[in-house]
């Protein structure tokens, strides 16, 4: 039975694993099923490959965004531009090795979930944390043509830190994506320690965190009259993607 599957560790809670049983049911996909593999080492990568000669396509999670491209032959731009990788296409010729093709899909997931949110005064961005989701949001910003600037906790060269960010700064960049893990539950009540009071009907709040389904970070935007959006979408778009990649047709 082909398979695809999701590598990461730990591997308790798992969006994915029931986004494709459900797909797989819903369609009545036969021949094919998804797999948690929680791999304690990224040196373990290898021998899940071989060990598994049906695996035709893998999720990547925390910890191994990075890690895992040492083990890959190619990376599409958008990967090799990030330098992270969650979605890995394995390609098993008749005779010969493995070849595996590393993708960042996230990048798909954000920017089709925002484009229709997008008003005209949606032109400028502040990108809430500097980790491997800010690389993928900041590479889609570009590709939208949206000027963003960075948010961080420490001072780096063109970016805010929280504590410089003021009246000026907030109502010139009406779109704010959050890209931290803060608020995700069960930490309900963290947000972003931004100056809320300077949001109005202007704004665009994007958080990437889906759980819970309205975060402290956007219910304040809300009460400012801000519009406001989850990661759900980015999640199920980003979740297809990886599926067209997986079973297109080479």
């Amino acid at each position: 039975m082909k398979t695809f599957g999701l590598i990461g560790f730990p591997l308790a809670h798992s969006f994915s694993k029931k986004y494709y049983d459900a797909k797989i049911d819903r369609q009545q996909i036969a021949g094919v099923n998804y797999e948690l593999y929680a791999i304690p080492s990224i040196a373990d990568f290898p021998r899940l490959i071989a060990d598994n000669p049906l695996l035709m396509g893998v999720n990547v999670t925390i910890p191994y965004k990075i890690a895992v491209m040492d083990f890959l032959d190619s990376l599409s731009a958008e990967a090799e531009a990030i330098a992270a990788v969650n979605c890995i296409r394995i390609d098993r010729p008749t005779n010969g090795e493995p070849r595996l093709t590393g993708y960042n899909t996230d990048v798909y997931g954000f920017a089709e979930s925002l484009k229709p949110l997008l008003r005209p005064e949606h032109d400028t961005a502040l990108v809430l944390g500097n980790g491997g989701a800010a690389k993928a949001v900041t590479f889609a910003l570009t590709q939208l043509g949206i000027a963003h600037s960075v948010v961080s906790r420490s001072a780096g060269k063109g970016q805010y830190t929280y504590t410089q960010l003021d009246a000026g700064i907030i109502e010139s960049h009406p779109l704010i994506i959050n890209t931290t893990p803060l608020g995700t539950y069960p930490a309900v009540i963290d947000c972003p320690d931004i100056p809320y009071d300077y949001l109005s009907e202007r704004h665009l709040l994007y958080d990437l965190v889906y759980n819970p389904i309205k975060t402290e970070f956007l219910k304040r935007g809300q009460a400012k009259g801000a519009l406001v959006k989850n990661g759900l979408e980015m999640l199920e778009l980003q979740a297809e993607r990886n599926w067209e990649i997986w079973t297109a047709t080479k």
